[in-house]
């Protein structure tokens, strides 16, 4: 049971899942029309198709990050590649059952989301480009998300942009903060061997402290303060629960030590995105 657990832990599936709960609540926001059934499964397969392929051409490269999910996919990378192609094809018969405007959009945003992953893979161990890996993700997931429910739509609400301009901050702290707690993992580990180039690294632990608590504290401030702008009861609560997962980062922040330990930040790090379910 441990061991099955662990194994969709490496796979991604909390980041699917957490990505189906998240658009479902950037559906419940607009209820003009429902939102096309097919849409959330599209969206899994494409989030699990570019989390598992990235990890498959980063175990490819010399220097490739000494984790324990790496190390899952390298093992058995035969396998999910043929899993990535299963994936895949369901995928393309899907998208025969989506709207035309959903199909675009995936295509242009599938179109960026290749680009990206085919540029991390031939870029060099250290280009500055990679710098801007996270900032971009974070950008990338949220805009599949939201996205995909907007171009279903005859109009956005104000509320919304500013619902998914918060989660576009939540996923980029997350992403700052996995950066943080690998980078204080490596110290304590393997002090003397040289620190994998991102974001973190070049920003410094401290200025990324800084930066992840006012993520936290604009996020809190921004939501709690759209409480008093709409009159939409989901829209309220919704917001709420945007600061409240911002906050449960902030306290993985806070006690580094603690969440270090069996990788405990990741576990926790990656359900935040669970948390949209207790609203919806």
């Amino acid at each position: 049971m441990l061991s099955s657990i662990r194994n969709a832990y490496y796979l991604s599936f909390p980041v699917v899942l957490g990505a189906v709960l998240s658009n479902r609540m950037a559906t419940r926001l607009s209820d003009v029309e429902p939102v096309h059934w097919a849409t959330p499964i599209v969206l899994a397969l494409a989030v699990f198709i570019i989390y598992t392929v990235d990890r498959l051409l980063d175990v490819q490269k010399p220097g490739h990050p000494p984790t324990a999910r790496h190390a899952f996919h390298r093992r058995y990378a035969p396998l999910l590649w043929r899993v990535v192609a299963g994936a895949a094809v369901l995928g393309l018969i899907l998208v025969f059952f989506l709207p035309g405007k959903v199909v675009r959009f995936g295509i242009v945003l599938g179109g960026i989301c290749a680009a990206y992953v085919v540029a991390v893979f031939r870029l060099p161990a250290r280009h500055p480009a990679l710098l801007l890996k996270e900032p971009l993700v974070a950008v990338l997931y949220s805009v599949a998300i939201w996205g995909s429910v907007w171009v279903q739509r005859p109009s956005v609400k104000g509320a919304e942009v500013v619902q998914f301009l918060l989660f576009t901050a939540i996923a980029f702290q997350n992403l700052i903060l996995f950066d943080v707690m690998e980078t204080r993992e490596r110290q304590r580990l393997a002090p003397n061997t040289p620190g994998l180039f991102s974001l973190a690294t070049e920003l410094g632990l401290r200025r990324c402290d800084t930066l992840l608590r006012w993520l936290t504290f604009g996020t809190i401030a921004i939501g709690f303060a759209l409480c008093f702008f709409t009159d939409d009861r989901f829209a309220q609560r919704s917001a709420l629960m945007l600061g409240l997962m911002s906050l449960t980062l902030y306290g993985i922040q806070r006690y580094p030590d603690y969440f270090l330990r069996n990788e405990r930040y990741r576990w926790l790090g990656d359900g935040v995105f669970w948390m949209p379910a207790l609203v919806l």
